[in-house]
């Protein structure tokens, strides 16, 4: 067991970062091509001024229409997204692992709240899944891609909470959540997850187009 959790934080770990900044790369310049070719004139009307006003807006949970018709599907949203960032970043495990390999770390969580914060995304994911099927709109535009980017974050803070709390085989937990972990990372740039790269982008062009072709509002 010692020598399987070696190759997952060792080479498995250096295949799934590869992959994933390599593949980030590719997915990046390849979606710019691709708005070059289908629509160069777009890229020329990007303005960080309406740009910013989007994103600032849809960063606020009131701020939007679509918000204010969903505020439970809204409140879910920002919880499952703030956790979903903070916790890998400032979970001790996760920063130990950091100063082991690269000599570098940072404050971190308390053990108690990076629990919390990890139950939480998996209630929201619980959330999600519930509304994909009892939601007659949502559930009639769910394909097997959106199952798949709602199960993967869902596995890896499963998997996290079950090895922090030891229920199971400790050991057999924790390898299961680092390589839930690498397949997220391998999954982002190739999933419906590329929206973690693709989502700033995406605003700033809708907000750009509104604010500074249409003159209106985009949210």
């Amino acid at each position: 067991m010692n020598s399987v959790y070696a190759f997952v934080v060792g080479p498995l770990a250096w295949f799934a970062w590869g992959v994933f900044v390599l593949g980030s790369l590719y997915r990046l310049f390849s979606m710019y091509q691709l708005a070059k070719a289908k629509d160069g004139s777009s890229l020329y009307f990007m303005s960080f001024k309406w740009s910013f006003r989007s994103i600032m807006a849809w960063m606020n949970p009131t701020g939007t229409l679509g918000w204010q018709r969903n505020p439970w599907t809204a409140m879910v949203t920002f919880v499952f997204h703030i956790c979903l960032v903070i916790v890998p970043l400032f979970l001790l495990g996760h920063v130990v692992l950091w100063d082991q390999f690269f000599g570098i770390s940072w404050p971190t969580l308390p053990d108690n709240i990076a629990d919390i914060m990890s139950i939480l995304v998996v209630v929201c994911c619980i959330y999600f899944g519930a509304r994909r099927f009892l939601q007659r709109d949502v559930a009639y535009l769910t394909t097997a891609k959106d199952w798949i980017a709602l199960a993967v974050p869902s596995l890896v803070f499963l998997t996290g909470v079950l090895a922090y709390h030891e229920i199971g085989d400790a050991k057999v937990m924790l390898i299961l959540h680092i390589i839930c972990g690498e397949l997220m990372l391998v999954s982002i740039p190739f999933t419906r997850l590329s929206h973690m790269l693709f989502g700033l982008f995406t605003r700033a062009y809708m907000g750009s187009e509104f604010g500074g072709v249409r003159n209106c509002k985009d949210w």
